[in-house]
């Protein structure tokens, strides 16, 4: 499934989410990633955020289902390239 992930987090908490999701996920902006990943890894991703953020903090998925079609489209700067395609 492809997931497109945000976050609003504590500063001093940030580097270590970023450092997680880096690992299952390509950095896209800020606060933003997105990757395909299997349910397991995405569980497995879930437990280690869950190990880090505390109760002030917020973190949204959205899932990208094969049937559904979505473009993306941006202002401003070109966000990095990802080798997915959505």
């Amino acid at each position: 499934m492809y997931i497109i992930c945000t976050y609003d987090i504590k500063e001093k908490r940030c580097p270590k989410v970023m450092k997680v999701l880096r690992r299952y996920m390509f950095h896209v902006q800020k606060s933003v990633f997105e990757g395909e990943l299997t349910p397991a890894k995405f569980n497995e991703l879930k437990d280690k955020l869950n190990k880090i953020i505390e109760a002030d903090d917020s973190i949204l998925f959205y899932f990208v289902y094969e049937n559904k079609k979505i473009k993306k489209d941006y202002l401003g700067k070109e966000p990095k390239p990802t080798n997915i395609i959505i």
